[in-house]
């Protein structure tokens, strides 16, 4: 990180895209070979995939989705010989200084690698430099955010209080004595302490930045804090895999992290959707430690066109926009999205489709909603449709066809309009 590039925290973020996306997938089959390699999981998931072929987009993407229930499963069952499901590439001791547990619980390694979970390029992106001091409020205990931020605020060379959670006193006492040059933690505790501090007289005229992250930060409390001298910026982490993508001072989407690779896919399928589609993030990581393939995270997302007006030219996603997981039970029987999306597989002519469930409690109604090419016999179409979603989910349901794009850009497969009283 040199002097010149004072707008960007390093060289990697301003790339022409051909360059980032040749080193991706240059780095791609040895990531696979080395999963299968020291991951007992992926040995299993992966066995017979040639790694040194996965060059490609195309290539990766016929690749499974793991899926965070489907790890958490994997670790449950192996948690008396390896607690973390046989995902992780390295095991206890100075490879591994620190384990994290999220709710499920499921475990997560931290390996001794610099700024492991990547965050520094958030950091920087929200307007923290080095030697600067960071009030940092997110937890130290159980969960990995407050190391994540930690290590990530090091290796950019600042000094951090570690202020954890609760004790909003206390944290706006030391924030008035150590007067530090910003704030990370969650949004909703950024505002309470203000919100303290303003009522016992306690100016924090140092406290002009922050990296909120781990719940909604809405424009109404951006604004809030904006209108209080704060410009706070969001990042999108996971437990599982770090840094994802952050906000720059453009505040158009989020900006793709450098170390991850990432495909939008329509939820309950690996499949990914066309640019600008909402569907499920799915992420494949570099970090050797726990080198997660297509991981799926359960949120939805969409791509953005064009690039950072920061300069920055990695993908934009919009942010978090709901969770992929749209799994209801109807008449009794789950529906799940990966049967919508199998039912749809089943007709070439048709572009997107959505299962609505409507009705009162216990008289469920289900109706599939397809989007359908110009030119073929509705009546037919609408018959096999009815067989394909009875055969496959079990249940019966009335079939709409609909013009193409009028669907929502939602990312939902299934819509629950139920009314519950």
């Amino acid at each position: 990180m040199g002097a010149a590039l004072s707008n960007h925290y390093d060289a990697l973020e301003t790339r022409k895209p051909v360059e980032r996306e040749a080193s991706l997938m240059a780095a791609l089959p040895a990531q696979i070979a080395h999963a299968q390699k020291n991951s007992p999981s992926f040995a299993k998931s992966l066995a017979g995939v040639n790694a040194a072929s996965v060059t490609t987009r195309e290539a990766l993407a016929k690749l499974p989705v793991i899926r965070k229930y489907e790890l958490l499963a994997q670790q449950q069952a192996q948690r008396a010989t390896n607690v973390f499901g046989g995902f992780a590439a390295i095991g206890f001791g100075k490879a591994m200084p620190r384990v994290f547990a999220s709710p499920g619980t499921i475990y997560e390694p931290e390996g001794s690698g610099a700024d492991y979970w990547r965050m520094a390029r958030a950091i920087y992106a929200a307007g923290f430099r080095p030697n600067d001091l960071i009030h940092n409020c997110f937890s130290y205990h159980f969960t990995p955010a407050g190391s994540m931020m930690e290590t990530g605020a090091h290796a950019m060379g600042c000094t951090v209080f570690a202020g954890g959670t609760g004790q909003t006193e206390q944290q706006v006492g030391a924030m008035a004595e150590l007067n530090p040059a910003g704030y990370i933690g969650t949004p909703s505790f950024l505002k309470i302490i203000v919100e303290k501090a303003a009522e016992m007289g306690v100016k924090l005229p140092s406290v002009t930045k922050a990296l909120v992250s781990g719940e909604a930060f809405p424009p109404s409390l951006r604004d809030w804090l904006a209108e209080r001298g704060i410009a706070g910026y969001q990042c999108y982490a996971t437990a599982d895999l770090g840094l994802i993508a952050y906000e720059t001072q453009a505040r158009e989407g989020l900006v793709l992290d450098e170390g991850v690779i990432v495909e939008i896919v329509r939820p309950g399928t690996g499949d990914p959707v066309p640019e600008g589609e909402v569907g499920e993030l799915v992420v494949t990581s570099l970090n050797p430690d726990y080198p997660l393939i297509r991981f799926g995270t359960g949120d939805l997302s969409a791509v953005l066109p064009g690039q950072c007006p920061t300069g920055r030219t990695n993908l934009r996603i919009k942010g978090w926009m709901g969770r992929a997981d749209q799994t209801t039970k109807v008449r009794g029987m789950f529906v799940h999205p990966g049967q919508v999306a199998e039912v749809v597989k089943r007709f070439p002519e048709i572009k997107r489709g959505r299962m609505v469930v409507t009705g009162e409690m216990a008289n469920d109604q289900m109706c599939l909603k397809v989007e359908v090419h110009q030119g073929h016999d509705p009546a037919g179409l609408m018959q096999k449709l009815s067989e394909a979603v009875r055969d496959i989910t079990k249940l019966r349901a009335d079939v709409n066809l609909v013009a193409e794009g009028s669907l929502p850009n939602d990312g939902k497969v299934i819509e629950d309009a139920r009314t519950y009283q």
